[in-house]
């Protein structure tokens, strides 16, 4: 590799640093959990997505240990070809099931599952409209298909009935809508209500990725759809954050999208099956959730009472009822200081900051979850107001 190939990254390298902008990672040295162990630090953790505590839970530890013995430790292929078992297709019925879909197909991570999903299923003459807000693994897997895109502002209504129309004038011959049914950075829900009623009188379909939703959000924690109490048409979801915090994606949906999508879905054909003990730890997952409304009640609890104790503190906090809870800063580095600051006190957070967000939107990024005890979040209160002030943030 030419020297001045690598000159050129290096420069790029210390822009970022120099901006602000560089994301350092820290060591966990203890399982996932509502308190875990950096290095030889015990901190109180409000940024994984752990929303129901479960990725240190022991029934779905030994669920992961009980499928390796008799079923191996990885497939070692593709679906197709020699990479599917029993607990596969196990687990992909209990999902659709779970959501009340026809059925569904897994993928190695939800990521994947929006990059493989919109090429199979639409053409050129056809059109996705995309929330301007939408997860990069949407806008990246439009961008691999031949469908006219449109983008409509974030949660705008009357902004996708403009986009709609302009679809139909165009002569589109089917229209996808896409969107986030959580809006991460933020902690906004999708207007689920208002998009479903749309996309009937528009002759649209929904997509919508529930990531931050699926296993806590509605009665039966089957994400913004039951949250809402509507219907959407397809489902893109993650193993990885409420259900266990492993790994692996799915989507859900009638039984001709799926069978199409078991078909040409890239991502799926030419990636290796989840190892067993991950779907047998996610059919757990999914069992624990279906009898989790104390959980999701914790959770929601929880979430509550950190939001209102950040805003009697006086710090700049966007509202909403979801689990993440933002506290806006604005600056890239004054979010770098305020997490590191905050360590020190033994709270782990991470600032969020461009790319990931707009410039001048840095922020950090708490997330409750269920794990979290009262004395957690009354000492992770203490330490922020304390942080704050020494920022001059709050006074």
């Amino acid at each position: 590799m030419s020297e001045a190939f690598l000159n050129d990254i290096r420069d790029t390298l210390k822009t970022i640093d120099a901006e602000g902008l560089m994301k350092r990672e820290r060591m966990i040295t203890s399982p996932q959990g509502g308190e875990i162990k950096v290095g030889d630090a015990e901190v109180i953790n409000l940024c994984a997505n752990n929303y129901l505590g479960l990725a240190d839970n022991p029934a779905l530890i030994e669920a992961a240990k009980g499928a390796m013995e008799p079923r191996g430790f990885g497939m070692a292929s593709v679906r197709f070809i020699c990479g599917t078992q029993d607990i596969h297709r196990e687990l992909e019925q209990k999902l659709a099931d779970f959501l009340g879909k026809d059925d569904s197909i897994l993928f190695a991570a939800c990521f994947d599952a929006n990059g493989g999903l919109f090429e199979p299923l639409l053409t050129a003459e056809d059109a996705i409209i995309s929330d301007s807000l939408n997860h990069a693994s949407i806008i990246d897997g439009i961008r691999l298909c031949k469908a006219k895109r449109y983008r409509y502002a974030n949660n705008d209504m009357n902004d996708l009935e403009e986009m709609l129309k302009h679809a139909r004038n165009e002569g589109a011959r089917h229209i996808m809508i896409a969107t986030d049914g959580v809006f991460s950075m933020d902690g906004y829900l999708a207007n689920l209500p208002e998009i479903t009623r749309l996309a009937k009188q528009y002759g649209a379909v929904v997509m919508v990725d529930d990531c931050h939703a699926t296993g806590f959000m509605g009665p039966n924690g089957a994400g913004t759809p039951d949250h809402f109490d509507v219907d959407v048409d397809i489902l893109t979801g993650t193993l990885g954050k409420a259900l266990g915090g492993g790994i692996g994606g799915y989507i859900a949906g009638p039984q001709p999208v799926i069978d199409l999508l078991r078909q040409r879905a890239r991502p799926y054909l030419f990636s290796n099956s989840l190892p067993p003990s991950i779907v047998a730890a996610g059919l757990e997952a999914i069992r624990l959730v279906e009898n989790g409304a104390k959980d999701r009640a914790q959770l929601r609890e929880n979430a509550q009472y950190w939001r209102a104790g950040l805003e009697a503190l006086g710090f700049d906090i966007l509202p909403g009822e979801h689990p993440i809870i933002p506290v806006m800063l604005g600056e890239a580095q004054l979010a770098q200081d305020m997490a590191a600051q905050l360590f020190d006190e033994g709270v782990y957070v991470s600032g969020f900051f461009f790319p990931v967000v707009p410039r001048g939107k840095a922020r950090i990024r708490t997330q409750m979850n269920a794990a979290l005890s009262r004395d957690d979040l009354d000492r992770a209160l203490a330490a922020f107001g304390k942080v704050g002030k020494a920022l001059g943030i709050i006074s």
